[in-house]
């Protein structure tokens, strides 16, 4: 591949995952928020994890689009790519604008389109960061895919929410639609315009990741940790709303906590990982998120508890502990991944992650909605607490 100006190659990728945050961000932050304050029942709420699914699947398209994004010889179809994958996804939150967030099923359906264009997008841009990048600018790549996450994330949990809460569902997502195209551009006519023609020997195949150990080994740590840290999320946020607070109030929240805390803990957590190990790391977080979820179970179960703490350690778990802990577990993802077919691995990785987001997220709704919050936080911060040992075990040294 030309050498690529590595300024034209962060500032594109580090859009793409910014407009990949925003997605997430709207869809698992204000989404199930929004839906509440439209008197939606928290069963129905818990279906919001379903747009995960093109996640959870993404893997067995990832081959193929790697083989066409890199053909055995020819110019490397990043942009394509991309540039199909952004369209849609705009289009789609375009058409979601009209639909009623009272209406689950309709707009549902719509934002799950967008996650697969969104999901095939990031098997592209994974894949070009890896192999453009030389091995010493990997780390300024990483940080503008945790940078870009948690700024995406605070634009499309917390802005969203507030512009929402402002205006209406509708201008909101039209105006998101307009963002997703303008982070794109850096990448479509920056970083990936005018590539070589090549000839390629490596072709990417999903048997030859599955067969590795050190990427099994990696599944199942990708599983004990997010059922730990990720299945009772999406409760949180209604939790709030039930409590009192407003649409504009809870999206302040989440994008403050996304961009402040949630950026400052990563790289926190990027600097603990170099210092003391992933494995002490990962152990960190999942303890903390314990007492968070500890702390959600007494406010939902008492009168103690001020919604002011509430608010705060919400900020907490869903940003600062969660990026504190992810920063190590990608950085341990990096490690199990096959540099020549890291787009295949590193998906495989994702689609873990989630997979089991999508199957707790819709069991934390089932949970909540028959036995209350109180229950449900209880349960998962005992699973937090219960993860520790078999994280330990799993990544111990061969």
């Amino acid at each position: 591949m030309r050498p690529v100006s590595s300024t034209y190659v962060i500032s594109g990728i580090a859009g793409l995952y910014v407009a990949q945050s925003v997605i997430g961000g709207v869809t698992w932050s204000a989404l199930p928020a929004i839906m509440r304050l439209n008197g939606v029942p928290l069963d129905r709420i818990g279906l919001v994890s379903l747009i995960a699914l093109p996640w959870v699947l993404k893997f067995l398209w990832a081959g193929a689009i790697e083989r066409y994004r890199l053909p055995p010889v020819g110019r490397n179809r990043s942009r394509t790519v991309v540039a199909a994958g952004g369209i849609v996804s705009a289009a789609g939150l375009l058409v979601a604008g009209f639909l009623d967030p009272a209406v689950a099923l309709p707009l549902l359906a719509c934002l799950t389109v967008v996650a697969f264009a969104a999901a095939t997008v990031d098997i592209a841009c994974d894949g070009f960061a890896v192999e453009t990048l030389a091995r010493k600018q990997h780390g300024w790549g990483n940080a503008a895919q945790v940078g870009g996450a948690y700024l995406g994330s605070a634009i499309g949990g917390g802005l969203f929410l507030y512009l929402s809460g402002l205006y209406g569902w509708g201008p909101a997502s039209w105006a998101t639609a307009g963002l997703l195209l303008l982070l794109g551009s850096p990448f479509l006519f920056g970083a990936a315009r005018d590539l070589p023609e090549e000839v390629r020997s490596h072709v990417p195949s999903l048997g030859t990741a599955l067969s590795r150990p050190e990427l099994r080994r990696g599944l199942l740590v990708s599983a004990v940790f997010v059922l730990a840290q990720k299945s009772a999320l999406g409760m949180i946020g209604p939790l709030l709303v039930d409590q009192g607070l407003d649409a504009g109030r809870l999206g302040l929240l989440n994008g403050l906590g996304s961009f402040f805390v949630g950026l400052g803990a990563a790289v926190f957590g990027g600097i603990c990982v170099r210092l003391f190990g992933v494995r002490s790391v990962l152990t960190v977080a999942l303890l903390l998120q314990a007492g968070c979820l500890a702390l959600f179970s007494s406010a939902a179960s008492t009168a103690f508890v001020p919604l002011a703490i509430t608010m705060t350690a919400a900020a907490a778990s869903t940003s600062g502990i969660m990026a504190f802990g992810f920063v190590a577990l990608y950085a341990q993802f990096m490690r199990w991944s096959d540099p020549r077919q890291a787009g295949v691995d590193f998906t495989l990785f994702q689609c873990m992650d989630a997979l089991v987001s999508l199957t707790g997220g819709v069991a934390a709704g089932q949970i909540a909605e028959r036995f209350g919050y109180g229950p449900l936080f209880t349960v998962t911060s005992f699973l937090a607490f219960a993860a520790v040992p078999l994280l330990l075990l799993a990544t111990r040294r061969s």
